[in-house]
């Protein structure tokens, strides 16, 4: 089995932030996601979501799944048409307005807790995008003013239950996908497996995540940000017959109206003539290419 990167950052205070950040760069790079440990969440309030959230789904959810036509049509006739998932799910928007208020089949207690919580994964979430730019040599904050549009960036989260499922090889959880938007933390059962990612040619399973580690992967406006250098990850869930698997993605997105564009600096030169860059050449031939390329981008502005 492939060993996931892990990033402790505990590690990026001391003598190890260099071999750190260099594994980050690494996962962002080579992976598209990667855990997380001593990462400043509280333990406790993650158990405590999680604990809640079961409650509510064994109280508002589960029923009317196995009610579902989804579900009938798996456990009645042994078929799923190819556009279902089995899996059932609400969204909370949290930022730049929240709609917690809306779900009013909530306990009060849920949603206090939840609250809580997105106050600490949105910190945790900030952080990892300054330790992003700074891995690419970007101004820390680069990410989240991309993101900001009028209003900040936008963060939801997304909670679901994947159902024991009686023949989960008629149907996935969650078909293949990349995330839409930029950096997802999730926070995953402990217990119950389904979740995985594709790398080099083949499916990687994504082990239930134990001693509060939380799951980051990249999405597609990080990839576009970056210019290509940090991939977003095609991903699944597959239902399993051992067990309900929980699962919560916060998504740390851009604003609806932000603008989205490659980072220029992360760009390379273009529309130069060749004869400038031949000019350029003979006097830094024996140099490092990148000035070269980053010098070519202002005479190609001038041009």
């Amino acid at each position: 089995m492939m060993e996931i990167p892990v990033i402790d950052f505990n590690e990026l205070n001391g003598d190890k932030r260099s071999e750190t950040m260099a594994l980050l760069h690494h996962a962002c790079e080579k992976w598209g996601f990667f855990q997380v440990v001593n990462h400043g969440v509280d333990g406790e309030l993650m158990e405590k979501v999680k604990g809640l959230f079961n409650i509510h789904y064994d109280k508002c959810m589960k029923g009317s799944f196995y009610e579902s036509e989804t579900a009938k049509r798996l456990m009645e006739s042994g078929g799923v048409t190819s556009g279902a998932d089995w899996e059932t799910t609400f969204f909370i928007c949290h930022r730049p307005t929240s709609n917690i208020d809306e779900f009013t089949a909530l306990s009060k207690e849920f949603c206090e807790a939840m609250d809580e919580y997105i106050k600490q994964v949105i910190k945790l979430a900030e952080k990892l995008s300054e330790l992003m730019c700074e891995n690419l040599g970007l101004e820390k904050s680069y990410l989240m003013s991309a993101f900001s549009g009028s209003a900040g960036p936008s963060v939801g989260t997304k909670l679901a239950k994947y159902p024991q499922c009686p023949q989960p090889e008629f149907v996935r959880g969650l078909r293949e996908h990349t995330d839409a938007g930029g950096i997802i933390l999730l926070l995953q059962d402990d217990q119950v497996p389904g979740l995985e990612f594709f790398k080099d040619e083949q499916w990687v399973q994504i082990p239930p995540s134990k001693n509060n580690t939380l799951f980051v992967n990249t999405g597609d406006q990080v990839e576009v940000l970056s210019n290509g250098r940090y991939k977003s990850t095609l991903h699944r869930v597959m239902a399993g017959k051992d067990g309900s698997r929980l699962s919560i993605a916060t998504f740390y997105n851009p604003a609806g109206d932000a603008i989205i564009s490659p980072a220029p600096k992360l760009l390379y030169p273009n529309h130069y003539c060749f004869q400038d860059y031949l000019k350029l050449y003979a006097t830094t031939k024996f140099a490092d290419k990148g000035p070269r390329f980053e010098s070519m981008k202002k005479i190609a502005k001038v041009v």
